[in-house]
C-alpha cells in the first residue's frame, strides 16, 4: 500500500480527531494515533490516564492493540498527534515494532501540522523482535 499525501493527511486528521477523546486528567497531555494497516483500514487510539499511574496507556499501543483486536497484522504508518509534536514513548515503538518495524511514522503538533516523518526503525533501531526468539 503506497502512503499518498491525501492518506497521510487523512491519517493525522484521524489521530487529532482521536485526541479529543483522550483522558489525561493528571498529566493534560492528550495524545491521539491513528495506524493504517496493509489492508486499508485506520485504527484510532487515545491515551487513557488512571489514578495509578502504570496502569494507564499510550494512544499508540491503543491504536494498536485495535487493530490487532480486529484481526490485523501488519501496518504501514501510524500518525501521533500532540500538542507539541511528541514522539512515541519506547514502550510504544516496541510494540509498533511487531507489526511493522519498517511503517512510515507521522509526527504532528496539536494544529495538524506535520513535525516529522521517518521510519520506525529510525526511531527504534535494533529493536528486539520475534527473530531474536529461539524458533520451536
Amino acid at each position: 500500500m503506497r502512503l499518498t499525501a491525501p492518506l497521510k493527511r487523512e491519517l493525522i486528521d484521524r489521530a487529532r480527531l482521536a485526541r479529543r477523546r483522550a483522558y489525561a486528567p493528571y498529566s493534560g497531555y492528550n495524545v491521539g494515533a491513528a495506524v493504517l494497516t496493509s489492508s486499508g483500514r485506520i485504527y484510532t487510539g487515545v491515551n487513557v490516564e488512571n489514578a495509578a499511574y502504570p496502569n494507564g496507556t499510550c494512544a499508540e499501543r491503543s491504536a494498536a492493540f485495535h487493530a490487532v483486536g480486529r484481526g490485523e497484522r501488519s501496518f504501514v504508518a501510524v500518525a501521533v498527534v500532540t500538542q507539541n509534536g511528541g514522539a512515541p514513548c519506547g514502550a510504544c515503538r516496541q510494540v509498533l515494532s511487531e507489526f511493522g518495524p519498517e511503517m512510515i511514522v507521522l509526527i504532528a503538533d496539536g494544529d495538524g501540522r506535520l513535525v516529522r516523518q521517518l521510519k520506525l526503525s529510525q526511531l527504534l533501531p535494533y529493536a528486539f523482535g520475534p527473530r531474536h526468539l529461539v524458533q520451536r
